[in-house]
C-alpha cells in the first residue's frame, strides 16, 4: 500500500466572514476525518447579558452580526417580551415583519451576487466578475440597496439599526414614508425575478441531503419573524421547546458548538424553509420557482443560490404586500414591565434558524441568556457534506478539490462572527 501525504493550504478563503480552517484526513482512500475548525475568538455575548436589564438585549445583540443584526433583535425582543408576558401585534408586528424583509433582501443579494455567484461562473471575485459581467453585479448592488432602505427607514441605518426597541420602535413611519419605497421596491421585485431565472441556468451537481431539516412555520404565510418549529422528521412543538430537542456540545476543533436535534445531524436555512414552507410562498414566488425547475422541496445544497433568490423575490412581494395594507398604529410601541420568568424567542435569519433563551429576575435583570445561531447548529452537517464530497471527488487534483470544498463551504453561507473563514484547508493521506 502506498502511503502520502497530501496537504492543500488555502491562504485566504474569501467570501464568507470569520475565522477558521478545515482539516481532512483520508487513510487508504477514505476520509476519515472532516474538521470545520473554528478558531475565531469567543465573543462572550452570553456572558456580557447576565447583570443587564431586560431592555438591553435588542441593542447588545446586534452587534453579534453586521450583516444579519434585525434577526438578533427580533429574537431578543421576542423572547424577553414572552418572558414579560407580551405579545405585540396588529401594524407593530407587521413593521417587524417588514424590517426583516429588508435584511432578507440585503443578505440574500450580498451573498447570491459577491458571494456566491463568482463559483457558478468561474471567477476568483466578484471585481472580476465585474470585469465580465458588470450588469450582474449591478443588479446585486441595486437589491441590496433595495433591502438598506426599508432597514434605514425604519431601523434607524442599515447597519445595527438604532430605531427597533421591546414592544416595537421608538419611532414608527407615516404611510407616506413607506409609500416612498414602493416604486424602488417594484424595479427590485423585477430584478429578483431576473436574478432567480440567471441562478436556476447554472449547472448543479447531483446532490442530496438526507438530513432532518429544521425550520419556523405558520400555517397564514412564509415564516419569516416568528412561528412554531417544523422539522420533516415529524418535530411540531413550540419554540418554547427548542432546548429539549437541540442540545448543543463543545468539539475540541472549535470555538463554536456543534447542535444536534434529537440526537442527530440536522440542518437549518433556505433549503429547510422551502423545503418545510413552499406552500406558503406568494403566487409569485411559486410561480418563479416553479419555472425555476424547483419542486415543493429542495435538498441540493448546491441549488441553494436558487432558493435564496425565490426568497428575495417573496420578501420584495411581502414588502410591498405590507407597505400597501399599512396603517399606523396609535403608539410606536407597547409597555414591556419587566417580570420574573423565562422566555423564547427565535426567528429565520437569512441563514437559518436564531433562537433566544432568557431569564429574567422580578427587576428585570437577566439572569442567564442563551443564543443560538444558525451556523452552530449547521456545523455538524456542513463537516458530514464535506465528508462525503470529499470522498466522491479524489480523484481531483489540488486546485479543483480546494475549490469544490470551498463552494460548497459557500453553499450554507456560514457566519461564526455569525461565520467561517477558512484559512488553511490540509488533506492528508495515510
Amino acid at each position: 500500500m502506498t502511503q502520502r501525504t497530501r496537504q492543500l493550504t488555502v491562504g485566504s478563503l474569501a467570501r464568507v466572514e470569520g475565522e477558521g480552517a478545515l482539516h481532512i484526513t483520508v487513510h487508504d482512500g477514505r476520509v476519515q476525518r472532516a474538521a470545520l475548525q473554528i478558531y475565531e475568538p469567543p465573543r462572550f455575548f452570553e456572558a456580557l447579558l447576565r447583570g443587564r436589564q431586560h431592555t438591553e438585549p435588542p441593542d447588545i445583540t446586534a452587534r453579534v452580526c453586521g450583516i444579519c443584526p434585525v434577526a438578533y433583535q427580533t429574537s431578543a425582543c421576542q423572547a424577553i417580551e414572552n418572558a414579560c408576558g407580551i405579545r405585540v401585534e396588529g401594524p407593530l408586528a407587521d413593521l417587524r415583519r417588514l424590517l426583516y424583509c429588508g435584511e432578507w433582501i440585503a443578505s440574500h443579494a450580498l451573498h447570491i451576487f459577491l458571494l456566491h455567484l463568482p463559483d457558478f461562473l468561474g471567477y476568483p471575485d466578484a471585481i472580476s466578475l465585474a470585469k465580465d459581467h458588470r450588469d450582474f453585479v449591478e443588479r446585486g448592488l441595486a437589491l441590496k440597496k433595495a433591502g438598506n432602505a426599508i432597514m434605514e427607514l425604519l431601523g434607524g441605518r442599515a447597519i445595527h439599526p438604532i430605531n427597533p426597541r421591546l414592544g416595537g420602535f421608538y419611532r414608527t413611519p407615516t404611510r407616506g414614508e413607506l409609500a416612498s419605497l414602493t416604486e424602488r421596491l417594484r424595479h427590485a421585485l423585477d430584478d429578483a425575478m431576473a436574478t432567480v431565472r440567471l441562478v436556476s441556468s447554472f449547472e448543479f451537481p447531483d446532490v442530496e441531503l438526507n438530513y432532518d431539516l429544521l425550520a419556523l412555520h405558520r400555517d397564514d404565510c412564509y415564516a419569516i419573524e416568528c412561528g412554531a418549529l417544523r422539522s420533516t422528521g415529524g418535530l411540531a412543538c413550540d419554540v418554547a421547546e427548542f432546548e429539549a430537542h437541540v442540545v448543543e456540545n463543545q468539539v475540541p476543533h472549535s470555538t463554536a458548538l456543534h447542535a444536534q436535534l434529537d440526537g442527530h445531524r440536522y440542518l437549518v436555512g433556505p433549503l429547510a424553509r422551502y423545503t418545510l414552507n413552499s406552500g406558503q410562498l406568494s403566487s409569485t414566488a411559486r410561480q418563479v420557482a416553479a419555472d425555476a425547475g424547483l419542486s415543493s422541496q429542495c435538498r441540493n445544497p448546491f441549488r441553494s443560490i436558487v432558493v435564496r433568490a425565490v426568497e428575495t423575490t417573496y420578501a420584495l412581494d411581502e414588502a410591498l404586500r405590507l407597505i400597501t395594507d399599512y396603517q399606523p398604529p396609535p403608539r410606536p410601541y407597547i409597555d414591556v414591565p419587566p417580570r420574573a420568568g423565562i422566555g423564547h424567542g427565535a426567528t429565520e435569519a437569512p441563514r437559518g434558524l436564531l433562537y433566544h433563551r432568557y431569564e429574567l429576575d422580578a427587576d428585570g435583570v437577566i439572569q442567564a441568556a442563551t443564543i443560538v445561531p444558525p451556523t452552530a447548529q449547521n456545523q455538524d452537517a456542513i463537516e458530514d457534506d464535506l465528508r462525503r464530497l470529499v470522498s466522491h471527488n479524489l480523484h481531483l487534483d489540488d486546485a479543483h478539490l480546494t475549490a469544490l470544498c470551498e463552494q460548497a463551504i459557500r453553499n450554507y453561507d456560514p457566519c461564526i462572527s455569525c461565520s467561517a473563514h477558512f484559512l488553511r484547508l490540509r488533506i492528508e493521506h495515510q
